[in-house]
């Protein structure tokens, strides 16, 4: 799957996207975060608090609980304000 890092969320993590074998068991963007969580310290400062992570499947705005079946692209940014 490909993921994809916007903004202070690349920054910390430091890859503008990767392509990831997700573990069995990561089902939704709540595992997926999780498991993003274990994989370094840039990766566990960039989902330390997951209220203030976005995330987008396919380019269509998710929540935690969304899916990841059939996703081919999963993307993180942060809360977005418009004006």
């Amino acid at each position: 799957m490909k993921l994809v890092y916007f903004a202070w969320v690349r920054e910390r993590v430091g890859l503008r996207e990767e392509q990831a074998d997700l573990p069995p068991g990561t089902d939704t963007v709540a595992d997926l975060v999780a498991w993003l969580r274990t994989r370094g310290e840039g990766y566990a400062a960039a989902f330390a608090d997951e209220a203030t992570v976005r995330a987008a499947i396919d380019q269509v705005h998710a929540k935690p609980g969304s899916s990841l079946a059939g996703a081919r692209e999963v993307a993180f940014f942060p809360p977005m304000t418009g004006g």
